[in-house]
């Protein structure tokens, strides 16, 4: 099969160093993509004032919802067509092209349509403060009615990925990231949008970073690009797809959807809280960086090489991802604790002390908690490489549930210190479900008992 120059080669050779040569393009993608997100937050904080900082705030849950979906939908329907590839059958490959915009396109209209009737009563019904519910709602509705171009560009850079080709998704979202910044600016303060302009001018970039996504495939990766057969009908590739995709996507916002229950106990505590915690999470998941990208290469790894029947290097590249883990959870945690105030202050662009010291309590807390985090991310992603769906997803219920619990049992009584600790406790115990599931799981056994008869 054509292999590009700009593609990584993780069926042969070095694990770890083919794993972190896949990963760092992943790794930059995604700091740009949370660039789109803290731009927007940045610039609203800033120009417009804590009280809009607070309406993007409130709705962020929600955000993280949509386009989790959109993303999710993407990355499974990428281990599918990483099989694929990992097996050699260029023709399963068009295939899976061709099922992936059939079933992702219905997908992202039947959203459009959810969320334009939907939007309004969920802000009111997550307990958004009616003094910012009309500015949340013009941030929110905006992105709502565009989610089929998020869906567009993460369904194509997972394609370019399942070939082992990380980089040249990351070269347009570079390009789109910064439009992104100058079209915040010029939205906001020239054409006087509000946070309208911020929707506006995220959805802009995505659907130009989409467009030369699709340019530069029909260009270099034809073998990406479905005739008009690949579109037939084929039940077996349909149900992998849809199996793959749909358990990724519901486990994201199973995740997404405990957290706007979470939210809902956030916004009961008043506007410095939100905005406090939402400049938090900002930095929260630029730290996170290291460990979902890791996760993403590693599902394409495994996937490729679940395709080419590799089973020792994927054992041996879970335990790796797991050592990278802890290293990095101590590099993040000293980070952190060093410069949680000045990250806080920077973002929210607020004075507040009260913003300024509880943005900074939830990131002391969770800076170790990111060694957990990690393997759980990794242990995930491996099941769902291996073409595990209910397990994975059964461990977004735990999350679900447990936000849930903390929602209505703890925030009442112990208020922000129980949003705090709220996620580090629940990751510890799905932590704990994932091992299980990896141990016991029928690929990881027999490949066990393989390589113990080979010894």
């Amino acid at each position: 099969m054509h292999k590009h120059n700009t593609s990584v080669d993780l069926i042969h050779g070095p694990i770890m160093k083919s794993l972190i040569l896949f990963m760092i393009p992943i790794f930059i993608s995604n700091a740009f993509q949370q660039l789109y997100n803290a731009a927007d937050t940045a610039i609203v904080g800033n120009v417009l004032g804590e009280s809009s900082l607070a309406a993007v705030g409130a709705c962020s849950s929600i955000f993280e919802l949509m386009v989790g979906f959109a993303c999710s939908l993407g990355a499974g329907f990428g281990i599918v067509a990483a099989r694929a590839y990992g097996s050699g059958n260029s023709e399963r490959i068009k295939k899976a092209a061709a099922g992936s915009i059939v079933i992702g396109g219905l997908t992202a209209i039947l959203i459009t349509v959810i969320s334009m009737i939907g939007l309004k009563p969920l802000l009111i019904l997550i307990q958004t403060p009616s003094s910012i519910l009309e500015e949340s709602y013009s941030y929110i509705s905006i992105i709502g009615a565009w989610i089929i171009v998020m869906f567009a560009y993460n369904f194509m850079s997972s394609l370019l990925r399942a070939v082992g080709n990380s980089v040249m998704p990351l070269v347009f979202l570079v390009f789109s990231s910064v439009l992104n910044i100058f079209l915040d600016y010029a939205l906001i303060v020239w054409f006087n949008m509000g946070v309208a302009g911020a929707a506006a001018a995220t959805v802009i970039s995505q659907g130009v970073s989409a467009v030369l996504c699709l340019i530069y495939m029909i260009a270099k990766t034809k073998e990406l690009i479905p005739s008009r057969e690949d579109f037939r009908f084929d039940r077996e590739m349909y149900a992998d797809l849809a199996g793959q995709g749909y358990s990724m996507a519901i486990m994201g916002s199973i995740v997404s959807v405990g957290s706007i229950v979470l939210q809902s106990g956030i916004n009961s505590l008043g506007e410095e809280i939100i905005a406090g915690h939402i400049s938090a999470r900002k930095i929260y998941a630029v730290c996170n960086l290291p460990f979902t990208s890791m996760g993403i290469a590693l599902s394409t790894f495994i996937g490729q090489n679940r395709g080419a029947e590799n089973g020792e290097r994927i054992l041996k590249a879970v335990k790796d991802c797991i050592i990278f883990d802890f290293a990095a959870a101590g590099i993040v945690s000293v980070f952190l604790w060093t410069c949680a105030p000045a990250l806080i202050h920077m973002i929210s662009g607020s004075e507040n002390t009260v913003i300024l010291n509880n943005g900074s309590r939830f990131l002391y807390v969770v800076g170790p908690f990111y060694a957990v985090l990690g393997v759980l991310m990794q242990l995930r992603f491996t099941l769902q490489g291996l073409g595990s769906k209910i397990m994975p997803l059964i461990s977004s219920v735990i999350e679900f549930t447990g936000k849930i619990m903390f929602t209505i049992f703890l925030i009442p009584r112990f208020q922000y210190d129980a949003v705090i600790w709220c996620e580090p406790i629940i990751w510890c115990v799905m932590t704990v479900w994932l091992i299980y599931c990896y141990v016991t799981n029928d690929y990881v056994k027999k490949t066990k008992e393989e390589l113990k008869a080979a010894a």
